[in-house]
């Protein structure tokens, strides 16, 4: 350490001490040097490091990533919501699908616009994706698939008020957009215009939420496996395993005490089915969203990010709950 650090150039120093007698030494000024530290005694067996040292890092802890209190709370509302508007008012379970459809259309749209600039036109989406619910709703499978092919013909010809550059890309993301979120939308409410309409659509929903919590529950104790470390490393086969067994056996006590005429077994390959395919659409949105480089498709639900990251296991499901419902117990 030099000495102006304390208060006194060298320069001046050496001055003063060229002015002094011989023999006699001139006392300079200095700040005391700070006290010595104390000794510090090893710490005793057993008892861990001293207060200087570092402490051992924590052990690692699987994580679930998310808020769960929020997703929790969240995940309760709207299934409050979803479950008084299905057995009180058909219309307005209805309406509130409609309103799950346009906002998710949004938030896929939007993404595409930012992240790779790809301009699907949203307003013929939004209104094809209203008919398509409606149509589906009172006309069934066709009535949805004409409204279908109504709302890309109408993305076909409002994608021509732009200049012609990328117009094949646009109308393909936004053909594709209409088929995956409102046109996989309608069996959910075909499901509902069942006489047992209410109880088939509360089967869907139980299957895939337990699907879903079986993979969590399974994958966050046991998962060690990955299952498509490319599309999805949370993912493990073992969770995979989870979403199957809950949902089966959640399929098999559905179908034999709540649908009318359904039997166990049916159940069983309900729930694998269901399983299976909310799966697939898990990764698949996994899919897309590592294609547009995000985490979650939107920020409108708290601890569950947008209406898309809800939706991604609901729609691939709903023609498969669908199809096999009526092919195990009938139309209703």
């Amino acid at each position: 350490m030099n000495d102006s650090s304390w208060g006194v150039s060298p320069r001046a120093g050496h001055a003063a001490g060229s002015a002094t007698e011989p023999g006699v030494r001139r006392k300079i000024s200095t700040m005391p040097p700070p006290p010595p530290s104390p000794p510090q005694d090893p710490p005793p067996p057993g008892r861990g490091p001293g207060p200087g040292s570092e402490p051992p890092a924590a052990p690692a802890k699987k994580s679930a990533g998310r808020d769960l209190r929020a997703a929790i709370g969240v995940g309760v509302g709207l299934g409050a919501v979803v479950v008084a508007a299905l057995f009180v008012v058909k219309a307005v379970f209805v309406g509130i699908v409609v309103v799950a459809v346009v906002i998710g259309l949004w938030e896929l749209t939007s993404r595409l616009a930012e992240r790779k600039q790809i301009q699907a036109p949203l307003i013929p989406l939004a209104i094809g994706g209203t008919a398509m619910v409606i149509a589906g709703y009172l006309k069934g499978a066709d009535g949805a698939w004409i409204a279908m092919a109504l709302t890309a013909l109408a993305v076909l010809v409002w994608r021509m008020a732009q200049p012609p550059e990328d117009y094949l890309r646009d109308v393909t993301a936004a053909v594709f957009a209409a088929f995956y979120v409102p046109f996989l939308a309608t069996f959910v409410v075909m499901m509902l215009a069942a006489d047992d309409g209410p109880r088939r659509v509360l089967v869907f929903l139980l299957l895939t939420v337990i699907s879903d919590t079986g993979a969590y529950a399974v994958g966050w104790r046991f998962g060690s496996h990955k299952l498509a470390p490319r599309i999805s490393p949370g993912k493990t086969r073992e969770g995979l395993f989870g979403a199957i067994s809950f949902a089966m056996v959640a399929g098999a006590l559905l179908m034999q005490f709540f649908v009318d005429d359904g039997r166990w077994w049916q159940g069983l390959l309900l729930g694998l089915a269901a399983a299976v395919s909310a799966t697939l659409g898990d990764l698949g949105e996994s899919m897309i969203k590592r294609d547009l480089g995000i985490k979650d498709m939107g920020t409108l639900l708290p601890g569950h990010g947008g209406i898309m990251d809800r939706l991604d296991s609901l729609l691939p499901t709903a023609p498969v709950v669908w199809l096999l419902l009526v092919a195990f117990v009938g139309q209703g």
